[in-house]
């Protein structure tokens, strides 16, 4: 096809390189196999089966192809990490930077990127273990990067801060989807409820565990989503503390 790179390297530099979209494919009575079809069946893969199922030939299966048709679009398994990433973050809506409520600004853009995380079981590990090139990837971060500085976060400080709450959103969706994936299989027991592991902690011996024994209530208290919105509020209240 002219004007299309045959090389998927070179595919993928090109959409690293310049917006989505362009002129509309011609209709065909077979669904050519597209980045989009494909991006759209990883997230099928992950949302039923989990991300530990997620491969190019289980992609290829939902699509109704072989390996082979996919790697006229992709590289590798990184590259539809790469592209999961990008989608989700597509979906996030980010504000104009105000420097009166940056704090929140940048809590609820982590928020939804939490909440898009958690809808696709361990999808998080793809944002653990790649560098984001995709351009809905950048642009989250060029507004999220845009938020601190509007904050009067210092630059360098602001730069290795959106690594340190992006790590801490990722293994916080990621931990909670292994326990919810654990708690359906009977024969992780070591998953415990709120009141089990209170019980467990008092009955634990005095002189060996005083502290825990009594701050148990304390120690078990909250959900994840309280003890997520306390480490994130934290982590940004001591942003602006850094310079002195």
């Amino acid at each position: 096809m002219t004007g299309v790179p045959s090389d998927p390297r070179r595919r993928r530099a090109a959409r690293h390189a310049q917006p989505a979209g362009g002129p509309a494919a011609p209709s065909s009575p077979k669904r050519p196999i597209t980045v989009d079809r494909i991006t759209d069946a990883a997230l099928q893969v992950v949302a039923t089966e989990g991300y530990d199922a997620l491969t190019i030939r289980r992609v290829a299966a939902v699509l109704g192809s072989g390996p082979s048709s996919l790697y006229a679009h992709i590289v590798n398994k990184d590259d539809i990490d790469d592209l999961l990433v990008g989608r989700l973050c597509s979906e996030i809506v980010l504000p104009e930077p105000d420097p009166a409520t940056w704090r929140t600004q940048i809590f609820d853009a982590y928020a939804q990127i939490r909440d898009q995380y958690l809808k696709y079981p361990g999808i998080s590990r793809a944002a653990l273990g790649t560098v984001p090139t995709n351009l809905d990837a950048l642009r989250v971060r060029e507004g999220l990067f845009a938020i601190l500085l509007a904050g009067g976060v210092e630059p360098q400080t602001a730069a290795w801060a959106l690594d340190a709450l992006s790590l801490y959103v990722s293994a916080y969706a990621l931990e909670q989807s292994l326990v919810r994936q654990r708690r359906k299989n009977p024969d992780d027991e070591w998953v415990l409820g709120r009141e089990e592991l209170l019980s467990r902690f008092t009955a634990l011996p005095a002189d060996t565990f005083p502290q825990t024994r009594r701050y148990a209530t304390e120690l078990t208290s909250g959900s994840g989503h309280d003890r997520f919105e306390f480490t994130l509020r934290l982590m940004i209240d001591n942003l602006t503390r850094q310079a002195g």
